[in-house]
């Protein structure tokens, strides 16, 4: 069993081992090192899950390590469960659980219990003082290719009123959406982006009823950051209306209104991990970057993308890829206060506690 077939059960059995130094600590087993994938959907998901499945080919084609991947893992104490067995059973000694519910208190507590096991969360929510040595986060900055995302979509739409259907009213997940915005209104002042919170990251009937809505209001772009924007980008061009992707490529589920789309590059960071895997070098508590370091990339280019789009989207990559700001303050909320005084770099740590959408936005977070 190769490739995107695999499952953990496959797995059992595996030896776990090699000189793996992480966090400053050597940790020593048998032959090779046995790594888990966990993912709390499917991995063909068209997004967030299966961006990190792919990604994860990295390690596998890695001499002497062995993956294991479970998939559709609920935020709750499924997690923990999953991980124990993981380790007390296939012998795992890196996991990687993959959604952001994992990470407080799951993934926290486990890292605790097993302080010969290391864990690495996919957010920048590892903290030195508070958190456990053996744990720590990577993060693909994909506010940066939102923006990109808003600056294509702003100069494709004809009616000015662009939809934006997003899972979580979470600082992650508000970042994108604020990022999306501001590119938006670069280049388009007249555009709004019309905003509907589905409540949680895979609800395909409310995804549906959410580009649906926006759509019968007049939007003719639907952008969104759910774990599967699958439902969004097939709904719309059914419908006729152009898109922009997130997480993964979906071009290929609309060959008529794909403008561009924001894709995570977890395969870079694994690509790393296993390097350093290989020479029995220390794992990094924190890894994250955007267009600068390759972790995150642009969509081709579809035909629901303008020519100015295609330009003015181009050049934003080379800027933002060179250090250019997205937030640049004075900047209000869309109630009107203002939230942002100064400029903002792209790796502010300010960006984690947004708690807010951008002016321009029209919706809530509640």
């Amino acid at each position: 069993m190769t490739g995107l077939a695999l499952t953990r059960r496959g797995f059992l059995g595996a030896a776990a081992g090699s000189a793996l130094l992480a966090s400053g600590r050597l940790v020593e087993a048998a032959e090779g090192v046995t790594i888990g994938m966990i993912y709390v959907g499917s991995k063909d998901d068209f997004g967030w899950n299966q961006s990190h499945a792919v990604g994860a080919r990295a390690l596998k084609a890695l001499p002497g390590v062995t993956v294991l991947e479970e998939e559709r893992v609920p935020e709750t104490d499924a997690v923990t469960k999953t991980m124990a067995s993981m380790i007390k059973i296939d012998g795992a000694k890196l996991l990687f659980p993959t959604s952001f519910g994992y990470f407080d208190p799951f993934m926290i507590d486990a890292a605790r219990a097993n302080p010969d096991v290391e864990f690495r969360h996919p957010t920048s929510l590892w903290d030195k003082s508070k958190h456990p040595m053996n744990l720590g986060g990577y993060f693909c900055y994909l506010d940066q290719a939102h923006y990109v995302n808003g600056i294509a979509a702003g100069l494709s739409t004809k009616a000015d009123k662009i939809g934006f259907v997003a899972a979580k009213p979470i600082a992650l997940v508000l970042r994108n959406i604020n990022a999306f915005t501001l590119g938006v209104k670069q280049v388009n002042p007249k555009a709004s982006v019309h905003l509907v919170m589905t409540g949680d990251w895979s609800l395909p009937v409310r995804e549906a009823e959410a580009t649906n809505a926006l759509i019968d209001s007049g939007c003719d772009v639907i952008a969104c950051h759910v774990d599967s924007p699958k439902i969004c980008v097939q709904i719309a061009e059914v419908r006729g209306v152009k898109t922009c992707g997130h997480n993964a490529d979906l071009s290929s589920l609309a060959p008529k209104g794909f403008i561009t789309g924001a894709e995570l590059k977890w395969g870079t960071v694994y690509t790393q991990y296993a390097a350093l895997i290989a020479k029995g070098q220390a794992l990094p508590n924190v890894n994250d970057g955007g267009y600068d370091n390759d972790m995150v990339q642009s969509s081709p280019f579809g035909a629901g993308a303008t020519e100015g789009a295609k330009a003015a989207a181009t050049k934003a990559i080379v800027a933002v890829k060179g250090g250019a700001p997205i937030f640049i303050g004075p900047l209000k909320d869309n109630r009107g206060n203002q939230v942002i005084a100064g400029t903002l770099g792209l790796y502010d740590p300010a960006l984690w506690k947004t708690d807010f959408l951008i002016e321009g936005v029209v919706g809530s977070i509640t």
